[in-house]
């Protein structure tokens, strides 16, 4: 019976055993492979553990380039060196310090430039970093004490009232210790510190040599922080010609506008990022900024880098085809300039004269083909008369227009019902009680006419006796009240506003402005002075617009400056794969009953026939037509300077037209603004007209004799 017992407790060790045995297997493989891990991997996981944070870099690249439609460069890029430095925030002044030494004995700073952005300030400062055991002795321990004791509560302030006494404290004599090295190294050190964290800053892009990248690359390792690049500068091959419409680009040192500081960096940009700053550049900023280089730089628990990783290598910017031909554009601008000067020095009363305005558009799509601007003015420094570059003047200052919005007056009266085509008005002088005689220019004009002569002739009357039955009101007999319909001065507006007169057109430009209305509509007789373009003010964009509706048969098309998008060239390409052809965008459609607008198209074409006021264009093979427009206006430019005195009166001088009437591939505007104060004087609207479209067709049949 006791040797049953004893057989029966014999599995109970055996099994244990075999747990043993199998806890020791696994033990021994748990061991195994952390032996494994820790000699294989253990590097590895171990930087895992030490690193602290990712770090991304973007560093600039090439802005795109801008060209004319007919691929002429008018803005590229010129390469540069350049040297810059990130601040990798771990870096201490003292460190930085040094490393500026290290780079001001392989580089010079621009004297003239650099070294006189250094402040008596900077220098203090600067002095009491080099110095530090000097200038602890300018403060007492028992000052210093008491300073403490002031600001106890609050030790940014004491800070700050320590280190303004310690500048107080250093001396002239002890800042005529820096030496030409030390306010070399300070012109650097300045630039250093004033970068942003984990943002290349570039230190110096002007006259830095390859010698200097050379040893700056050779000796990488003992300035940490630097590194050097490839920079650019905008160049633009045409000079001051339209340079104002082109806008500018900020350098790395301002980078984006502190205005606009918000809206840039929640696009990804960098505070030091080279921006537009205005009209194209600004305009078209995220087609020409390109795509950054990207670089990941991994971190450790000590602020050191550890790893880097190309996140992405970047792309220039695209480039932008502009509708502008440079050819006629030179063309149009020299045109401008003899004629401007040829009226301003070869006439009386034209003491006011000094600018002159054309643009050139293609009616149907909208491509400004030339868009021109000249005025005259003083060089500051030697006094002698200069022009300049004005054609942001076509979209940024308007004026009185005088009769060249006639055709508009006409088509408003058709679509109110007051006139039709044919429709007979008489020419007479208009006497209203109490406000001068209203007539139009010449006597010779008096009598019965219909809309086609008086666009011809350019009645002034006979668009009043329009815009008076719009009011619901006529002219019976001298001397008469005038009780208009407030609701005509809408009705009038609104309706020039669909020719694209007294609003903005649309054009591919900030900053465009839409006129200035008259105030004064309680006074009936204005209503007659808006319906001949003396009331309002339009720009010289606006005119284009409107003679391109009327040329194209009522479509108005938005104008612009965009042709195509394109990729940067590569290689010996002169232009790039198109990325977006711009297509016409029709802003609206002018509801017309047929026959209406070919009936002011009629009278267009007779302005420029014999008996017209545009006869300048008599005999023109290319079969023009167009309206003339003279406005009686108030001064009101650089050479008024009291206001307290009603301005000088003056003549602006307009024109709109375009060719071939029978199927029009241009349409033209030329805006004179203040050319005379006599009753009579030149017409430079004129000549000048005739002479750019002269010039337009005889480039385009040389083009196509090539």
């Amino acid at each position: 019976m006791g040797e049953k017992k004893k057989k029966k407790r014999n599995p109970i060790p055996l099994r244990v055993n075999i747990i043993f045995f199998t806890v020791f297997l696994l033990f021994s493989a748990l061991i195994l492979r952390l032996g494994f891990v820790q000699i294989v991997y253990g590097d590895e996981y171990k930087k895992e553990v030490e690193k602290k944070e990712d770090v991304i870099i973007n560093t600039s690249v090439p802005r795109g380039e801008i060209y004319d439609r007919t691929g002429k460069s008018i803005v590229s890029n010129v390469g540069k060196n350049a040297i810059t430095y990130t601040n990798w925030k771990k870096d201490k002044p003292e460190k930085m310090r040094e490393t500026a030494e290290e780079l001001a004995k392989i580089i010079k700073m621009d004297s003239e430039k650099d070294l006189k952005k250094i402040t008596e300030r900077d220098k203090k400062d600067y002095w009491i970093l080099i110095n530090p055991d000097e200038a602890k002795k300018k403060i007492p321990e028992e000052e210093n004490d008491q300073l403490k004791l002031k600001y106890k509560d609050d030790n940014k302030e004491y800070q700050k009232a320590y280190d303004e006494l310690l500048r107080d404290r250093v001396t002239e004599k002890d800042l005529n210790t820096l030496t030409d090295l030390d306010l070399e190294t300070l012109a650097i050190y300045r630039e250093f510190q004033s970068g942003y964290y984990y943002t290349p800053h570039i230190v110096k892009n002007e006259g830095v040599t390859d010698k200097e990248i050379a040893i700056i690359s050779e000796n990488l390792e003992k300035l940490p922080g630097v590194d050097t690049v490839r920079d650019w500068d905008r160049e633009y091959e045409f000079g001051g010609t339209l340079k104002t419409v082109l806008g500018n680009v900020s350098t790395s040192q301002r980078g984006v506008p502190a205005e606009e500081k918000d809206s840039y960096l929640a696009k990804g940009y960098s505070m030091n990022d080279r921006v537009g700053l205005s009209y194209l550049e600004k305009q078209y900023e995220d087609v020409l900024k390109g795509q950054k280089k990207k670089v990941k730089y991994i971190k450790d628990k000590k602020d050191e880098i550890v790893n880097s990783e190309v996140l992405s290598n970047g792309a220039a910017g695209n480039d932008l085809v502009l509708t502008i031909d440079m050819k006629l554009q030179l063309e149009v601008e020299k045109i401008i300039e003899e004629e401007l000067k040829k009226t301003k020095y070869g006439y009386a009363g034209t003491q006011y004269l000094d600018r002159a305005f054309v643009v050139l558009m293609d009616p149907h799509t909208g491509e400004v083909l030339t868009m021109a601007g000249k005025q005259l003015g003083k060089d500051d420094k030697t006094g002698k008369q200069v022009v300049q570059d004005f054609a942001l003047g076509n979209i940024t200052t308007s004026y009185n227009v005088g009769s060249a919005v006639k055709g508009a007056m006409v088509l408003t009266g058709y679509k109110e019902g007051v006139i039709r085509p044919y429709s007979v008005l008489r020419d007479e002088v208009i006497k209203i009680k109490d406000s001068p005689d209203f007539k139009s220019h010449s006597s010779s004009l008096w009598g019965n006419m219909n809309d086609l002569t008086a666009l011809k002739r350019s009645s002034n009357v006979y668009m009043a006796k329009i815009a008076l039955a719009i009011g619901k009101e006529s002219y019976t007999r001298p001397g008469q009240t005038l009780n208009v319909d407030p609701a005509a001065w809408d009705k009038v507006r609104n309706s020039f506003s669909e020719f694209g007169l007294g609003v903005r057109t649309g054009i591919d430009l900030p900053n465009e402005m839409a006129g200035f209305k008259g105030q004064d509509t309680a006074v009936p007789g204005n209503l007659m002075f808006l319906s001949i373009g003396q009331y309002d003010t339009y720009t010289n964009m606006q005119l284009v617009q409107y003679a391109s509706t009327i040329a194209n048969g009522g479509y108005r098309i938005q104008p612009r400056l965009l042709k195509e998008i394109r990729e940067s060239a590569q290689g010996d390409e002169k232009l790039g794969p198109i990325v977006q052809e711009i297509q016409p965008k029709v802003l609206n459609k002018l509801d017309l009953e047929p026959g209406w607008i070919e009936q002011v198209q009629t009278g267009f074409r007779m302005v420029m026939q014999p008996g017209g006021t545009g006869g300048v264009f008599i005999g023109a093979p290319y079969s023009p037509a167009g309206k003339t427009g003279t406005a009686q206006a108030f001064y009101d430019g650089p050479l008024r300077t009291n206001y307290n005195v009603p301005p000088p009166e003056v003549m602006n001088l307009s024109l709109i037209t375009y060719a071939p009437s029978d199927n029009p591939e241009v349409a033209m505007a030329v805006l004179v603004p203040w050319v005379y104060t006599t009753n009579n004087g030149p017409s430079p609207n004129l000549t000048i007209g005739k002479r750019v479209m002269d010039k337009y067709f005889e480039l385009k049949n040389n083009k196509e004799k090539e």
